[in-house]
């Protein structure tokens, strides 16, 4: 059978998927990816396949890796950067995509693509904290609770407080500082949540953006995000549906391993190799 798989070994956290010949997903896992990448790209790969029916290694026909760890996936037929894996991601849902924005917990990246899905151009925020994921967790760690409640936290807010988001440190300084005059924590979740919207915006425009937009990371899974990037932009947004906006970047590698498969099939790519390892994008 034409199963696929693909491995995104994020700077924070590892994520396996499996896809069907016709693109369902059978399976998927996330785990913390520490410091050997290599080992946790295999456990959550053997991860992904138990939960697709304790499926073999052997019945996936192609392995396609990406994120910051994609080279030291040793078992890949095939390595693919993080913006083409999410481009290619966003069309798997939402085939009318134009411009992607990927949250992480280290960088935030802003792409815009072509008709076709390919990126035409990219801009990265990955020189400060304070554009990206791992301000809000760590805004919200700060004020005693956990990265779960963010989403809940920031829906309770009535009003807003300033802050500037320029730097993380700064930021950081601002929280401390609205904390200690008694604003509620539901009021600095949603304006830190405000201060990420404002700077993904602007990276968005540096790519001249256009709809569809659509919304990728694991920070997307909070409703107020997306929201608030609504209301910004003043165009719909898409969001992949529960927490599948943590997972796009492995659900693109698949997909481009499904298109390696038929092209592969159509002779217009030599066979899968033996040494399982093909140099990619």
């Amino acid at each position: 059978m034409d199963f696929t798989a693909g491995i995104d070994v994020g700077s924070t956290y590892t994520k396996a998927v499996i896809l069907g010949p016709d693109g369902m997903l059978l399976g998927r896992a996330m785990l913390p990816t520490g410091y050997r990448l290599d080992e946790a790209a295999s456990r959550t790969y053997a991860a992904a396949l138990a939960e697709a029916g304790q499926m073999d290694a052997s019945q996936v026909a192609y392995v396609v890796s990406t994120g910051y760890g994609r080279n030291q996936v040793a078992f890949r037929h095939l390595k693919v950067t993080d913006l083409t894996a999410h481009a290619r991601g966003a069309r798997h849902f939402f085939p009318g995509t134009r411009t992607v924005l990927d949250v992480g917990g280290q960088t935030m990246k802003a792409t815009r693509l072509d008709e076709s899905g390919w990126v035409q151009s990219f801009r990265l925020n990955d020189k400060c904290a304070a554009g990206t994921g791992a301000f809000l967790e760590k805004t919200v760690h700060y004020m005693g609770f956990t990265t779960t409640d963010i989403g809940p936290l920031a829906a309770q807010a009535t009003s807003t407080v300033p802050i500037s988001g320029v730097c993380a440190v700064f930021a950081e300084s601002e929280v401390i500082n609205h904390l200690s005059q008694g604003v509620p924590p539901s009021e600095i979740m949603f304006s830190a949540i405000l201060s990420l919207v404002e700077r993904s915006v602007q990276l968005m425009r540096r790519v001249h953006m256009e709809p569809e937009f659509t919304l990728v990371g694991g920070i997307l899974r909070f409703e107020p995000m997306a929201r608030v990037m609504r209301e910004q932009l003043g165009e719909n947004v898409n969001v992949p549906p529960g927490d599948l906006a943590q997972f796009n970047g492995a659900i693109g590698a698949a997909s481009l391993g499904r298109l390696r498969l038929a092209q592969i099939g159509a002779g217009l790519m030599p066979a899968v190799t033996t040494e399982r390892v093909v140099s990619g994008g």
